[in-house]
């Protein structure tokens, strides 16, 4: 029995070229709220009836959405490898051997100063710029100005994808516990709460301890509370400090752990992909988003109809109520990895499908 409640997903202009996000008009767990303290909830039915929202990584395989930890040891040449990062998703060049997606970029380098950004960007990129990379060496703290400047800078910039901020201690709100499990869990939770409501990625350079541990992610300075509200988390070390060699370990909630083998730049400072430890892993094909790509393989660039019909076109033994909800839980895959926009519309009589092609950049 096909669920009663209209979802309709649209897409909405981010201004990059392309894995434009869907957005969703109707009932969404975080839209059902009423106006008093009643427990939200939603059932697995509403759950498998309504198209999310879905936004493509910033590099394939390697930078998602959300917010991330960076860490390593002072001086280690962190500052150097986020304006790397900075600078390929801000002109959409491929970063070693990841695609990259274009977007704006918002670095708060505030542990530096212009002229030091100034030479150390030459001496990365020479006079290759790009209006999309945007600099502060100055904010407000958490709850004391920041939560604004960022608001401002996103209505102003609204193809932004990534926000660096170097450093996390910079920011945090002075006085109080200061590191207790509690507090380090709201920060990043009020970060990744912005993160979300926009669909990007915030970027918190932040240190490790001293000491080792068995699990390298705990050697984050501070309490547990940091990693356990983050996405996922990026580790820089080197076995020597005079070496040019480091490892980058990655870990996150929507990605593979991996581990990437750099070496640096002695005349540029860039970091370059040696190896990596961990080959990554691609997600099967899925039949069912296969035979839909088929049907534009003639060249048309939409087909609209009920689920009924795309059954019978597509040649499926199954019911047309399991076909849109496999459409509504894989419409993020089939746009980012098909170009294919997924619409699914109710109308008092029936149940209505709109597929369509998305222009290639």
């Amino acid at each position: 029995m096909e669920n009663k409640k209209e979802m309709t997903a649209f897409i909405s202009s981010v201004g990059a070229d392309e894995g434009q996000p869907l957005h969703v008009s109707g009932n969404s767990i975080s839209e059902k709220a009423g106006k008093s303290n009643d427990l939200e909830t939603s059932s697995m039915t509403e759950l498998y009836d309504t198209v999310y929202p879905s936004k493509p990584p910033l590099i394939d395989g390697l930078l998602y959405t959300g917010t991330y930890l960076f860490v390593g040891a002072p001086k280690l040449g962190k500052s150097f490898l986020m304006a790397q990062l900075a600078y390929h998703i801000s002109t959409g060049i491929p970063l070693w051997n990841y695609t990259v997606r274009k977007g704006t970029v918002l670095y708060l380098a505030l542990e530096d100063d212009y002229r030091r950004l100034q030479e150390r960007l030459y001496r990365m990129f020479g006079t290759d710029s790009t209006d999309n990379l945007f600099f502060s060496v100055s904010a407000d703290s958490l709850g004391n100005g920041l939560d604004a400047q960022l608001q401002r800078f996103m209505q102003e910039h609204a193809d932004t994808s990534l926000i660096i901020i170097d450093t996390l201690q910079k920011v945090r709100e002075v006085g109080g516990d200061s590191y207790s499990y509690a507090n380090d869990y709201e920060i990043i939770t009020r970060l990744k709460q912005f993160a979300d409501r926009y669909g990007i990625c915030i970027l918190l350079v932040h240190h490790t301890r001293k000491q080792t541990a068995d699990d390298k992610f705990d050697m984050i300075s501070g309490t547990t509370g940091l990693l356990g509200a983050a996405d996922g988390a990026f580790l820089l070390q080197k076995e020597k400090r005079t070496s040019n060699a480091a490892t980058l370990e990655v870990s996150g909630r929507d990605q593979q752990d991996q581990k990437l083998y750099l070496k640096r730049n002695t005349e540029t400072l860039l970091w370059e992909l040696e190896r990596t430890e961990t080959e990554l892993w691609k997600e099967p094909t899925d039949p069912l988003l296969e035979k839909i790509a088929q049907l534009f393989s003639s060249g048309s660039n939409e087909w609209a109809g009920t689920p009924t019909e795309l059954c019978s076109i597509l040649q499926l033994d199954i019911q047309p109520n399991a076909l849109t909800r496999k459409l509504n839980i894989n419409a993020g895959r089939l746009l980012n990895e098909y170009k294919i926009f997924y619409e699914n519309s109710r109308s008092r009589s029936e149940r209505k499908v709109k597929l369509s092609r998305l222009e290639q950049a």
